[in-house]
Parts: structure tokens; sequence; C-alpha cells
């Protein structure tokens, strides 16, 4: 039996989509033929589009960030697949500006083939395209794993530094530049006591003896390399936060942005005690937190788990980050 609330196998993702468009018309529009989203503001002086993706079960990511500020498309896949090339490709065409569209994509096989794909399919429309890949997960950086890293959680951060680029009238050429340097200044760890449940099943993708921890979990439920014995949350913030910084090395006057980001079924109350956690290491470690989120913002249906992302930034990033936005999910 299910442990999901939905009306049949199959029918919880379109029905969410549909519930979605209705709850935030005043910001999106639904194209239902081909399942994405467009933004109905956007500033005028973009010359490029931005177009994101992935699959559902993430939510909010990607369409909670498609407004003013942020993203001009989100295409959902079914739960954890790519988006088809299909829908791809018709959103980017209707959002293409002058300079052309440029993709947000995170670091999965499926989301690189089927924006690829899309992208030679503009190529032959005459719409230009270009492409940042975000790849920031810790956990899979490693020369063993021919893909390289997975992108994860910083994926809202890029869409959030480039959407404001944007705004400010830069070229497709520029964006990417930006967007690759941001990319390459964040990165992000995850933790979880237990796995997400299929919707189609209800079974859940892995199961841990009590009182473990599978440390390093990809947002499919990847598993890690290793488990590890649950404890104090301190201690665990410890080892997470400090692998961060150890792998991005921020200089003396570097501040860096946080996001303490809950997987699905980790509740308030535990994600600002990490949140606090993570500020004493910062503290300790003398890295000036400039920026942080603390919520749900990339989640994995419903594994009881966090994330920890962190983001190096200069002051054109943190002046971008704080550029006005508003979407479903960030409005400033």
């Amino acid at each position: 039996m299910t442990r999901y609330f939905e009306n049949g196998v199959g029918e919880l993702v379109s029905d969410a989509l549909s519930g979605f468009a209705r709850a935030h018309a005043g910001l999106l529009d639904y194209d239902r033929a081909d399942g994405f989203f467009t933004a109905r503001h956007t500033a005028p002086a973009r010359r490029v589009g931005l177009v994101s993706g992935g699959g559902s079960g993430h939510e909010p990511l990607h369409a909670g960030y498609v407004g003013q500020g942020m993203l001009d498309a989100a295409c959902p896949g079914r739960i954890f697949a790519s988006p088809h090339n299909r829908q791809i490709f018709r959103a980017s065409r209707m959002v293409a500006r002058p300079e052309g569209v440029l993709h947000i994509v995170k670091n999965y096989t499926g989301d690189r083939i089927n924006f690829g794909i899309a992208a030679e399919r503009l190529a032959d429309a005459g719409i230009t395209c270009a492409r940042v890949l975000v790849d920031d997960d810790l956990a899979s950086d490693s020369e063993e794993i021919a893909a390289g890293r997975r992108g994860t959680g910083a994926a809202m951060l890029v869409e959030k530094v480039l959407g404001a680029a944007a705004d400010a009238g830069k070229g497709l050429a520029e964006l990417v530049e930006i967007g690759a340097n941001v990319a390459g200044r964040c990165r992000t760890l995850a933790a979880a006591s237990a796995a997400h449940h299929a919707p189609m099943t209800g079974e859940p993708a892995f199961r841990l003896p009590h009182g473990e921890l599978e440390y390093g979990v990809g947002i499919h439920g990847e598993r890690a390399d290793r488990t590890r014995r649950q404890g104090p949350v301190g201690a665990l913030v410890d080892d997470m936060a400090g692998a961060l910084l150890d792998a991005l090395r921020p200089g003396p006057e570097e501040p860096v942005v946080a996001l303490v980001n809950g997987l699905g079924s980790v509740t308030s109350l535990e994600l600002y005690g990490i949140f606090g956690e993570l500020a004493r290491v910062l503290d300790a470690r003398r890295v000036r937190l400039a920026r942080y989120l603390v919520g749900d913002y990339v989640t994995a249906l419903d594994m009881r788990g966090f994330s920890l992302t962190l983001m190096v930034a200069d002051r054109d990033t943190l002046d971008f980050y704080d550029a006005p936005v508003r979407t479903p999910v960030l409005q400033w």
C-alpha cells in the first residue's frame, strides 16, 4: 500500500504539477501539453533565457524557482527521472532571448543526455544554447566515479546567482563564465538515517540498522561508500562542515553562503539545531557566514536526512545573491 496521499498509482506527479500551477498562477504559467513552467514576469534587460529542470520528487526544485530574478522556465520529469528533451526544447524555444538560452543542468547522465539533445535541436532551429553544469556533491568526488560529482543542493544557489546576472543584462558567454565559477565554488554533503519510499511500491530505497547513518547519500537514494553511527548531531556537523571547508579552502577574506537543507522528513526543529552547529564550526574556523538559508529547498521525497551546502562568495556573488527575487519559494 502506498505511503503517499494520491489518487492512484502514477498520478502523483501530474496532480501535483496541476496544483502547483493553480497555487502560483500569479507567478508562472504551466504548459500542460509539454509539461513545463514559464515565468510570467522577467526583467526586460535579459538577453538570455534561463532554463533548468530535473526529476520530480525534489520539490521545490526546480519549478519553485521560476520567476523574477531566477529561472525563465523549468522542466519537471517523472520521479527521479530526467525531463524529456521535447520538454526542454519547447520550453527553451519559448523563453529564448536575443542571445539565446542557458541550460543549468545537474550532473546526472539522463539530464546531460536530454539537455544535450535539446541543445542540438535548438541549434537546428537557429537558437544559440549553452550549458552550466552543477556538480557539487562531495561524496561522489572520486576518480573511480567516471561521471564525476553529482549535482545536488547547489543547483538552487547557482540558479539564484545566474538569475540576477541575467537580470543585469549579462550576455551568454558572461553567464557561462559566472555559472561555472560559482558552481566550482560550491560543495554539498548529505546524511540520512532512513531512505525515501518509492511511490510505486511504498518500499524504502535502502534499509539501515537502527542508529546508523548513510554518510554521503545522494538525492536519489544513491548509497554512500560508508555508514556511521548517528551519535550527537554536533559531531556529525563537525565532520560534514570540516570536509566541505577542506575541499573549498576559503581564503581569509572569503565569506560563505550556507544552505541547511532538509531532504524531506526532517523537522524544522532539527534543521535549526543543525544550522546552529554549522555556525559554531564556521566561527571556530574563522570563516564568515555571510548569508544562509534553512529549510526544505532540494528534497528527496520523504528521505529522513539533510544536506549542507557551502558556496564561497566574492562581492559580485553576494550582490547577485542579494538581488531582488520573486518566485514561489524565494522572495526578497
